[in-house]
């Protein structure tokens, strides 16, 4: 057990060294979300003004953003693994003394470490955005990207598993983080929209990390002054008439990852 924890903490450490190396990486995981909050938020507050009383277009978008930063910087890890079978290195840790579930452990762990620091420093835009910011708030956030960033990270992982090329693997990611982006209600409440809409944004488990944090940010009073003023545009995803809390939100999230890890683990334990 304690080479397995030490082969895991050797393999997140070396994801670590890898982002903090690469500049450029730095930089652009921290471009799409800028781009969305500007441009959407500049072009619809207006337009769309305020979706709960006191809360604005820009407000609601924030805490979404969030969760798209986090998503999509842990499915990409994913990347890592199709770099390492390149360049060969994969080999040498597949036959390194530590079993395949420690080896996505590892990379699940390394990913989620990387996309929680670039979750908090999104932080730095509340204030100018007019999102109100605790210490409290920090401590109970911080708990939450850990589990939607290892969760997701398993499906990096798994599609990684499969792909021998990086462009591969690219083109495959992009073509499911988008879907995943734009139907898990980080622009639009998921409970306003054509019912055809709302069951496939539900199905989405992106969903559920996105609410939670919205649920975290922007509270539940201003969720039932919403819902006494219309409930359409509440706070609070609902399901089959049922308005999920932030726990059972966080509990459909682990329930995924959960699975996502599993299934990757058993896709390496196949590899040769």
């Amino acid at each position: 057990m304690a080479d397995t924890f030490r082969g895991m903490w050797v393999v997140a450490y070396r994801e670590l060294l890898r982002f903090i190396s690469e500049r450029s990486r730095i930089f652009s995981s921290f471009a799409m979300p800028l781009l969305f909050l500007v441009i959407f938020g500049a072009g619809f507050n207006r337009i769309i003004g305020s979706l709960t009383p006191g809360v604005n277009f820009i407000q609601f978008m924030y805490p979404g953003i969030i969760a798209m930063t986090v998503l999509t910087n842990s499915v990409m890890s994913g990347l890592s693994v199709v770099w390492d079978r390149e360049f060969g290195f994969l080999k040498e840790i597949l036959v390194a003394p530590i079993g395949r579930s420690g080896i996505v452990l590892g990379k699940a762990v390394g990913s989620a470490a990387v996309a929680v620091m670039q979750g908090i420093i999104m932080l730095v835009l509340a204030p100018i955005l007019g999102v109100s910011l605790t210490p409290l708030l920090v401590v109970k956030l911080i708990p939450m990207l850990i589990l939607i960033s290892v969760s997701l990270s398993g499906l990096g992982i798994l599609i990684a598993s499969r792909m021998r090329s990086q462009q591969s693997f690219q083109i495959i990611v992009q073509i499911i983080i988008f879907p995943l982006i734009f139907l898990s209600g980080v622009f639009f409440p998921v409970n306003s929209v054509p019912t055809w809409l709302a069951v496939i944004s539900k199905i989405n488990p992106l969903t559920y990390g996105v609410d939670a944090i919205r649920q975290l940010f922007l509270g539940r009073e201003i969720a039932a002054m919403g819902g006494a003023m219309g409930g359409n545009f509440a706070i609070g995803v609902t399901v089959f008439g049922h308005t999920m809390t932030i726990i059972e939100d966080m509990l459909i999230v682990v329930i995924l990852g959960v699975i996502l890890l599993s299934t990757a683990a058993w896709s390496f334990s196949r590899q040769e």
